[in-house]
């Protein structure tokens, strides 16, 4: 299989929080916007679909809004994201920042359709998770 492309679509009932959230903390741009649907991309390809999820192209026994759903935001200094998001912007994050053990120093929000956002920057692991790791 030769793919074009391949995102997530977050199914809400908040499309435009959802929207302006990522437009306004992410650096998204809106590519197309029909009110029940909306198409983001930034910059290196990345692109978010956001669909209401009453919309009949969802199919009927799967129109629920999203859970269970985190997506990784690899940055290069998430100390600064934090400031900017969090002590910045005012955002409540889920998760406060902090090293973890297996390899990543971080901070989780949620976004308006309940979507966990964590903001990541890989650092060493402790030497019982650097095993987990290959080469």
């Amino acid at each position: 299989m030769k793919l074009s492309s391949f995102y997530p679509v977050l199914c809400t009932e908040a499309v435009a929080a959802t929207r302006d959230f990522y437009v306004t903390h992410f650096g998204f741009e809106v590519v197309f916007d029909s009110g029940w649907y909306v198409s983001l991309r930034r910059e290196g390809g990345y692109e978010l679909g956001i669909v209401d999820h009453t919309h009949p192209s969802v199919p009927e026994g799967s129109r629920r809004p999203v859970a269970g759903l985190i997506l990784n935001f690899e940055v290069d200094d998430v100390d600064a994201e934090h400031r900017r998001l969090v002590e910045e912007a005012g955002l409540t994050p889920a998760l406060p920042l902090r090293s973890e053990e297996f390899g990543q120093r971080h901070f989780i929000l949620t976004d308006p359709a309940g979507v966990l956002v964590d903001v990541i920057t890989e650092i060493e692991p402790s030497a019982e998770f650097a095993a987990d790791f290959n080469a």
